[in-house]
């Protein structure tokens, strides 16, 4: 166990050495092709200075970002996902650091260039790393040798992840069980009672243990647990829940008890709620205070000239917890008594036709800041659908609510991956409910960028479900 810590620790510093190098090299290459082709510099200082205030940043985000190429079955999303934020924040840091020093940048383009290139070519240093890592433990290094006790669906499945692929350097020695279990894989040896466990892990060399054992057999597994500790030997419990829990589950602790949750919730701690609170005020206050009055004026006398009826059109919602909301938007349809049940179609008779534009272009959801700033929504989350449809397909559709677990948003990871617009099918709500759920799974402050970004672009290059 020793040696492969010892071969992950080496691991970790070959990478980070690694990305270190291409750093330097790749700006001294790329400093002296832009000086070549513009002939001009891009900052103030000298080379040296600004290699080592990079290199520090670099190592410094790094370090707290981590590197995930020892794991073992680390996926090449997880890798290019890893380097890309850390390239985020190395970028963020390192400019901060030259602007309010003494340095000035002179082209914001030439470190903008250099830091997609240092961000491809980390990315290709750390894939490839990947594969060679993958191709040792293919013909037998840095193996982990692994033993069961209990025979379990939850530890068959185990087996199945841990052998299907050599690439992940697991060694399955066999199992222990009260009697062999004739539905478990023939290929993983069956070494007897779990009595015997203890004798066996003192003749042979284990790295790891996982047990599935019920918890009537405490005498056999407390006396095993005594054993790994006192002998460098890492044991894991494996819950057997696979009958009724059949989807990736998360482990917490609440004081002393183990908890099992069925989905991962970034959003659940306070730090990450409070980076998107602060960004949705912020960015609420700045385009609240400086364009929106524009906008307004604009298309509030527009609406005036070209429909009867209010400016804004407002309605209640279901928001976080399935709380109730008034949510703002610029009127874009006659006024109709149908406004609260029946969702907008493609050709639907109720929109005016500066109403048509607004709604292709999103500029009737632009008063929703007004929710943000409010706190009934973000900038990034689920839409929030009418209480009418949330009653509706809350009992026809499966984890339905699941989605007011967090703030709607003005746009979401559903509405820039195609489930934007009418829902003419139950499949096609379907989708939006599982992409919301993803979303809320999966989410980042990189992600709700990403998601903002998609959404300008969908509006610039017309997207067609946009009605």
């Amino acid at each position: 166990m020793i040696q492969v810590q010892r071969f992950n620790k080496a691991l970790k510093l070959a990478v980070i050495l690694g990305d270190l190098v291409i750093l330097n090299v790749l700006f001294i290459s790329f400093n002296s092709i832009w000086n070549e082709l513009f002939g001009e510099r891009a900052y103030s200082g000298t080379l040296p200075q600004i290699l080592t205030l990079f290199s520090v940043c670099y190592f410094a985000c790094t370090i707290s970002g981590g590197v995930i190429l020892h794991r073992r079955g680390a996926r090449a999303d997880q890798i290019v996902f890893r380097a890309l934020r850390n390239v985020f924040y190395f970028s963020l840091l390192s400019t901060s650091l030259i602007v309010l020093s003494e340095l000035e940048i002179y082209s914001s383009r030439f470190f903008i260039y250099y830091f997609i290139l240092l961000f491809l070519c980390i990315t290709f240093y750390r894939l490839l790393f990947r594969y060679g890592i993958q191709l040792y433990r293919s013909h037998g290094g840095n193996i982990r040798t692994v033993l069961y006790l209990g025979s379990t669906e939850n530890i068959a499945e185990l087996y199945h992840e841990m052998t299907s692929d050599a690439t992940t350097g697991y060694r399955v020695l066999g199992y222990f069980d009260t009697t062999p279990n004739a539905k478990f894989p023939a290929s993983c040896t069956y070494l007897g009672k779990p009595e015997q466990a203890i004798d066996y892990l003192t003749k042979n060399k284990v790295n790891q243990l996982y047990c599935c054992l019920p918890s009537a057999l405490s005498e056999c597994i407390v006396p095993v647990i005594n054993y790994c500790e006192n002998n460098l030997i890492h044991f894991y419990s494996v819950p057997n829940v696979r009958n009724y829990l059949r989807h990736r589950m998360y482990f917490e602790m609440i004081g002393s008890v183990p908890i099992l949750s069925i989905r991962k919730e970034p959003l659940g701690k306070i730090e990450n709620r409070l980076i998107k609170r602060i960004f949705d005020v912020a960015f609420s206050l700045l385009f609240l205070c400086t364009l929106f009055p524009i906008i307004f004026l604009i298309v509030g006398v527009t609406i005036k000239i070209t429909s009867p009826g209010p400016i804004f059109f407002r309605q209640k919602r279901n928001g976080l917890n399935n709380k109730e909301f008034w949510c703002y938007k610029f009127r874009s349809m006659k006024v109709n008594k149908e406004s609260d049940t029946l969702q907008a179609t493609l050709n639907d008779p109720r929109k005016t036709k500066f109403g048509d534009f607004m709604r292709q272009t999103n500029i009737d959801e632009l008063p929703q800041f007004i929710n943000v700033l409010l706190g009934d929504m973000s900038i990034v989350g689920p839409r929030p659908h009418m209480l009418k449809h949330t009653e509706e397909y809350s009992k026809i559709i499966n984890k339905y609510m699941v989605r007011h677990f967090i703030k709607p948003g003005i746009t979401g990871w559903a509405q820039v991956t195609g489930f934007r617009g009418e829902t003419r099918e139950l499949e096609d709500m379907e989708g939006r409910v599982k992409a919301d759920i993803w979303y809320m799974e999966h989410w980042s402050f990189l992600l709700d960028l990403y998601i903002m970004y998609k959404t300008v672009a969908n509006v610039l290059h017309k997207d067609k479900q946009a009605y």
